[in-house]
Order: C-alpha cells, then sequence, then structure tokens
C-alpha cells in the first residue's frame, strides 16, 4: 500500500498555535498549482509503480484551492500513477470554506473523505486560537457535508487550552459527538517556538497549562469517546469501526508515501526526503525540471526507534518479534527490566508477542517509547 501526500502551502491568516509551513499571500498560488502537478510528474518513479491507496490534501488550507484547481491535481495523480479504484481521498478543510456549492463540487471530483478544522465550538476559543472561523461556520459546515454526501467526516479538537476547563471540554467533546462523525483527532495545545503563541511565552504573556491539566482532560476525553462507541486506535485518534484513517494508519505502519509540495515529506522504507520550506524557491526549482529536497538514509537505530514510537501510539502495538527479525533488536532482551516494570505498573501488556500500551500508559507514551529505544551506532 502506497500513500500520496500534497501540501497545499497557503492560509487565510495565520492560527497563532501552527508552525506548518504555509504563506496568506495567495498571489502566486496558480503558479504554485502548477508546478504541484509537475512535480507529481517528475516524482513518477518514487513508489515504483506501487498503487496509490490513499492521497491526502494537507496544507496549509487545501479548502482554499478552486474546484478547477484539485481536480488538475488529481487528474495529473491519475495519469501518473496506478491508483486504486477504492482509495481514500482526504481534503483538510476550514469550516467557513466549506459552503454547499464548494462541497458539492469537491464530491463532484472525487473527495470522499473531509477533515475539518474545528478545534472548537467556543467562539472565545476560537478567537483566542486566531481562527477564521466562528462555531456558526463550524456547525453549518458539518450539516451542509452531509446533505452533500460525505459519509466519512473527521475532524479535529484541540485541548489544554488557557481558560478552557473541564466543564467546557467536556462540552465541546459532547457538542462534536452529536454530528456523529466517523472521526475525530484531538490534540493537545502546544506552544512552538515560531509562533505568535511562542512568541509570548518567551515575553511571559502566555498563561502555561500543566501537564496534570492537558493529561486530566484527555483521560475525560477517552472515557467519553469509548463510552460513544469510538475507537482509540492511535494516541490523538478515535473513530466509529472501519473508519481509521488509512493515510495516517499507513505512517504508522511504515508503508512508503510520497509527499508533494514545498516541505512535503517522503519515505520509501530506507531513506527519508524533505522538499524545501519556501513556495518561491520550490517553483523555481520545478520550473528547472529540478525536485529541490534534502534526503536522509535511515540508519538501523532509525528504523527502530521509528518503529518503537509510532507503533506504540496504536492500538494495534509494537511488535517484538518484528523487531527482532527485521533488525536483530531483542527488545525482551536489550530491556527486560524495563518491560517488566511496565507490565507490573500497569503501563503496558504484551499480548502474543505484542507490546501495547494500556490507557493509563498512553499519558506516557513518548516517554516509554524513548526508553525503549536502541541507541544510536
Amino acid at each position: 500500500m502506497a500513500g500520496l501526500y500534497i501540501h497545499i502551502p497557503f492560509c487565510k491568516q495565520a492560527c497563532y498555535y501552527c508552525d506548518f509551513h504555509f504563506s496568506t499571500d495567495q498571489r502566486f498560488r496558480s503558479d504554485l498549482i502548477s508546478a504541484v502537478a509537475k512535480e507529481i510528474e517528475l516524482q513518477k518513479t518514487y513508489l515504483s509503480n506501487e498503487p496509490i491507496q490513499t492521497i491526502y490534501f494537507g496544507g496549509g488550507t487545501p479548502s482554499l484551492c478552486t474546484q478547477d484547481e484539485i481536480a488538475l491535481i488529481l487528474k495529473t495523480i491519475h495519469s501518473t500513477f496506478p491508483v486504486s479504484e477504492f482509495s481514500e481521498i482526504t481534503l483538510e478543510a476550514n469550516p467557513d470554506d466549506l459552503n454547499k456549492e464548494k462541497l458539492a463540487g469537491l464530491r463532484e471530483i472525487g473527495i470522499n473523505r473531509l477533515s475539518i478544522g474545528v478545534q472548537s465550538f467556543d467562539d472565545n476559543v476560537l478567537r483566542f486560537l486566531n481562527r477564521a472561523h466562528s462555531s456558526l461556520h463550524a456547525t453549518d459546515c458539518l450539516v451542509h457535508a452531509r446533505a452533500a454526501g460525505f459519509d466519512n467526516i473527521s475532524l479535529d479538537l484541540i485541548y489544554a487550552i488557557p481558560d478552557q476547563d473541564m466543564r467546557l471540554w467536556e462540552k465541546n467533546v459532547q457538542h462534536a459527538i452529536s454530528f456523529s462523525p466517523e472521526h475525530i483527532s484531538c490534540y493537545s495545545l502546544t506552544v512552538e517556538e515560531k509562533t505568535v503563541f511562542g512568541t509570548l511565552q518567551k515575553k511571559g504573556k502566555f498563561p502555561l497549562i500543566s501537564d496534570d491539566v492537558s493529561a486530566e482532560q484527555f483521560e475525560v476525553l477517552m472515557e467519553i469517546m469509548t463510552r460513544e462507541g469510538y475507537d482509540h486506535y492511535e494516541i490523538s485518534n478515535f473513530s466509529k469501526p472501519g473508519y481509521h484513517s488509512r493515510h495516517n494508519s499507513s505512517y504508522w505502519q511504515q508503508e512508503k508515501y510520497l509527499g508533494i509540495g514545498p516541505s512535503a515529506h517522503s519515505y520509501n522504507g530506507t531513506s527519508r526526503q524533505a522538499n524545501v520550506r519556501s513556495n518561491a524557491n520550490y517553483v523555481r526549482s520545478i520550473q528547472r525540471d529540478e525536485i529541490p529536497f534534502e534526503r536522509e538514509e535511515l540508519t538501523r537505530a532509525n528504523k527502530i526507534n521509528e518503529y518503537i514510537l509510532t507503533t506504540l501510539r496504536t492500538s494495534w502495538g509494537c511488535n517484538l518479534e518484528k523487531l527482532k527479525s527485521d533488525w536483530q533488536f531483542d527488545l525482551y532482551h536489550e530491556k527486560a527490566h524495563y518491560l517488566s516494570s511496565l507490565v507490573d505498573k500497569e503501563y503496558a501488556f504484551i499480548d502474543e508477542g505484542i507490546l501495547k500500551l494500556t490507557r493509563k500508559g498512553r499519558l506516557l507514551a513518548d516517554k516509554i517509547a524513548a526508553d525503549l529505544f536502541s541507541p544510536e551506532e
């Protein structure tokens, strides 16, 4: 299974927490869309002709693109790669972009899954985050998406927000569930250095949220989502049965994927590569038939540690026998005492050779993974 990621690096305005690559200057959007289509053709051999099972438009804000722009990219993909008849084709969208006409157009050109950046149904929180939409936009777009025939909808929420107490967080989650989305992704607010929040934090003007508050809101989230019948299949992701994000799951299962566009990343099993984080440099290079990227060859330790990190975040867990057979890393032998302590403290359990985290252990997933890493060679 191979996946294709398309990075659309444009936004109406900068959310105060976001450090993804984007620009609010859309004057040269047409040139960049043409460059994206051309890079698809230039990258024709990267996936070794494996069928494309998932296509994901991310950003930035892909929903800023016109129907014709998305259609051009999809047409180029279909003419360049073998695409499965049953491929999952996701488009990230902001609620204020999704009116009835836009939704109908997206369905018409083949988008079959929406990932909607709601973040919150509270207008005070949305203003704090500097989101462009309102809670009314969020509600309307979800209703209109159903009416347009979308039967695979994901929405994003953010928790651990200053001044959002537990009551407001629970209300937000329940409101999201009331729309019966097939998938919900929930992320703890992280203050990144090169963001507005990061600048405010340096100046001592950003209210810090304790780890205990974040953990408590995450625990409440897990409890509610489980009670409502959602499968907690990855630390930040919940879905109804049969509606896991196939694209993101391919990342966590080390499947090959190709990233197209400025700042997009690719992985082919032996190396990673990342395109330049500059729209202008990206377009100029592609116009010269050159792909502007840097490549990293993965070491044995890289592969082991990434496998541990990603699989421990999932409900299917880390296969200890695979670590041993594929990379000759015997976690039973290397970390016997630590594994035993994880089980004793009820942070994890081992089921038929698969190491899985408990609900309690998921609160410490990154630390546990790091403690299990193979040292660099």
